[in-house]
């Protein structure tokens, strides 16, 4: 036994001094000094010796246990010592050299616009409402007096779910969603992303941005609406910018007027960009119908309200004069670039 005991000092002492990587010193360790390693082996048959022979044994392989334990402990110092320099060496790092480039990340032409438009909006004691992308029909048609029966409808190229879930055509449905939760006076607008089947050319999308307006209050009439509205493109085009309002219609408004302002490349001279009218469409608005108030629990005796929608695309390509709207969803960065 003695004898087994010099033996596995003497080959643990060779192996560990040739060891070249922690995985190697693991092995050993766990061969010699393991739960079933070696040493542990030999003090399970300690049994069979004499009395006397037992502390000398025990006392030995105690002995042999400590001298592993600290050749492998002083081993893996060294080999780790190695590995670090080695490492420093590969990755030695030549601080005169040039750095790598990053280019750094604009924000999109249509989220400019619609931070300038929340700007002032938000000035004007407005707030931001959001609303679910995927609708129900209820909300999306039915309660802006437009049932199934409705011959407007037929106008919507809709992306249907289901017969009664559709992708949202407006962002009207949050004017209904906030009437219907919130508490009155309401001045919002909801911005978002709207879907409609529509083929993509220079000026059409199956998606594109609308940014609608509510605002429900006491004695609100059409001179507040026309107010707020000349205020919002003064302060979006400039002071010298006129507009006008022609008579329409739309199922949840009543009057309804299209809005127009002064084209703002030409001064209203007329020019290609507005077909020489010196006048640009730019939004649709109205008195909220009373059918709609109605609907959503509000006495129509006593509340009335305005709402007024624009597309965020037209609006940008507006702003920046752009001839082609399929620019900003193509993510060329020669043309993002120059925002």
């Amino acid at each position: 036994m003695k004898q087994q005991l010099e033996n596995i000092r003497q080959l643990s002492l060779e192996q560990i001094a040739q060891a070249t990587t922690p995985a190697e010193i693991d092995d050993i360790r766990v061969r010699v000094l393991g739960k079933k390693g070696e040493v542990t082996a030999i003090l399970k048959q300690m049994g069979k010796l004499s009395a006397e022979e037992r502390p000398v044994m025990g006392a030995l392989a105690n002995e042999v246990r400590e001298v592993v334990e600290k050749a492998i402990e002083t081993k893996l110092e060294e080999i780790k010592k190695a590995l670090m320099e080695n490492q420093l060496v590969e990755e030695e790092l030549d601080i005169t050299l040039p750095g790598n480039e990053f280019e750094m990340g604009k924000r999109h032409p249509i989220q400019l616009v619609l931070d300038e438009l929340k700007e002032i909006f938000l000035g004007m004691g407005f707030s931001v409402a959001a609303g679910p992308e995927v609708e129900l029909d209820k909300y999306n048609f039915e309660m802006l007096n437009m049932p199934k029966s409705h011959p407007s409808r037929d106008t919507q190229d809709t992306f249907y779910i289901t017969e009664n879930i559709v992708l949202r055509t407006q962002t009207s449905p949050v004017q209904v969603r906030t009437m219907l939760n919130e508490k009155l006076p309401i001045r919002i607008i909801a911005p978002g992303r709207v879907y409609r089947a529509d083929e993509v050319d220079a000026t059409h999308s199956p998606l594109f941005h609308q940014i609608e307006g509510l605002v429900i209050d006491e004695n609100i009439t059409m001179a507040d609406l026309k107010g707020t509205l000349e205020a919002f493109v003064k302060n979006m085009f400039g002071p010298e910018t006129k507009v006008r309002f022609r008579p329409h219609h739309f199922a949840y408004t009543e009057p309804s007027a299209e809005m127009d302002m002064t084209c703002f490349k030409c001064g209203g001279k007329g020019c290609r960009l507005c077909k020489g009218e010196g006048w640009i469409e730019i939004l649709g608005s109205g008195i909220v119908n009373p059918v709609v108030l109605e609907s959503c629990g509000i006495d129509s005796t006593k509340y009335s309200g305005f709402a007024f929608g624009m597309g965020l695309e037209r609006l940008t390509m507006m702003r920046y004069d752009i001839d082609d709207m399929r620019l900003m969803y193509e993510n060329d960065m020669r043309f993002l670039s120059q925002f």
